[in-house]
């Protein structure tokens, strides 16, 4: 390894080290081999400390412990998603044996699995109780959950409120750090009201969200099983996915990532509206090259006049595009996203995903 090295007048005494010593120069760091960033869910949870949000009761226990079972048998992650598996400690600090044994039941699951584990308190603290775990799993990329960090955050009166948050947050996150390939969810609550920026919804000061290495934030309104994860992270696509919620279990809305980011899409242009005019923008989301008013007749069985009527009137909504003379196209942020080959689950540690967002015109 090529280090910087400080100038000789600068150092006190030959047996102090110098505070140089640990620099790397980008000439070594460009011909490195690194290891893959690992994933818990491909495309949306890598390692490291995960922070997932939402207002209370809206089902991100039903989440988490979902993630913790797909986890643990290397199943499938929200219906679609294959994951490798790994151990997994769950502490259900909001919970007792009784209702997640319920829980385990409404999923499906009447046996096992092996390597899923649960704690209802942490008689030794969540630090050393997390540190135990993933230092005993550390060879086999452990998971742990942690619902609810307003179980063990504990109350702060002190003037630099984010300074305390990011220092708690930053204690379990180098908990994962010390361990490469491990990874930590931490559930918690998001603020009241609608915010404009999803990560100002975070209960707590901007520190929690700072600290952490990917935010997961649930929005559903409480009578609809609908519902959108928005996703920012260091390592994992930025987006946002459709989901459902079936008697416990999530569900992305579609059968990979990119349909549930066009559902997502496709709700907010068809919010609001009637029934023929979220029939014909439903039609036209599923054409991104452009539709002519001939075939949009033809295939929604519509008279030409109210086919251009339609047409016209969603335009001017702005809920599809006019680009030119008689072709209407979805408006949409187009994502694209490129990634290596499928690999199967047991190796998914090998996954990467990049994306190219742009506006649309």
């Amino acid at each position: 390894m090529k280090h910087w090295k400080g100038h000789p007048s600068l150092r006190s005494s030959e047996t102090l080290p110098d505070p140089l010593d640990s620099a790397f120069a980008a000439d070594w760091l460009t011909e490195q081999i690194l290891p893959a960033v690992e994933y818990v869910v491909p495309g949306i949870i890598p390692e490291g400390l995960t922070l997932l949000v939402a207002p209370p009761k809206i089902g991100k226990s039903w989440m988490v412990l979902g993630l913790g079972v797909s986890a643990a048998t290397g199943g499938l992650a929200f219906g679609t998603i294959p994951v490798d598996g790994r151990p997994v400690l769950y502490l259900a600090l909001e919970d007792g044996a009784r209702r997640l044994q319920s829980r385990l039941h409404t999923l499906g699951v009447s046996e096992g699995p092996k390597g899923l584990y649960f704690m209802t308190d942490v008689p030794s603290g969540p630090l050393t109780t997390i540190a135990a775990f993933l230092d005993r799993h550390a060879e086999d990329k452990p998971l742990v959950i942690l619902d609810t960090l307003g179980k063990v955050r504990g109350t702060y009166g002190g003037n630099d409120a984010y300074g305390n948050d990011y220092s708690q947050m930053s204690a379990l996150k180098d908990l994962v750090d010390r361990q490469p390939g491990s990874s930590l969810i931490v559930v918690h609550h998001t603020n009241k009201g609608e915010k404009s920026d999803f990560l100002d919804s975070v209960s707590g000061t901007q520190g929690l969200a700072g600290a952490a290495d990917s935010i997961l934030l649930i929005q559903r309104d409480r009578q609809t099983e609908s519902s959108t994860l928005h996703v920012t992270s260091r390592d994992a696509m930025e987006g946002q996915y459709a989901l459902n919620l079936t008697n416990g279990t999530w569900n992305l809305d579609g059968s990979s990532l990119r349909d549930a980011a066009e559902a997502v899409r496709n709700r907010a242009a068809t919010e609001g509206v009637g029934d023929d005019m979220a029939e014909l923008v439903t039609l036209i989301s599923k054409y991104p090259e452009g539709m002519k008013p001939k075939d949009v007749a033809g295939l929604l069985h519509w008279e030409d006049s109210k086919t251009r009527l339609y047409l016209r009137r969603a335009t001017e909504a702005e809920r599809i595009s006019n680009p030119k003379r008689g072709l209407y196209t979805p408006v949409t942020t187009e994502t694209s996203v490129t990634m290596l080959p499928a690999v199967p689950a047991e190796s998914n540690s090998s996954y990467r995903s990049y994306t190219d967002i742009r506006e649309a015109s």
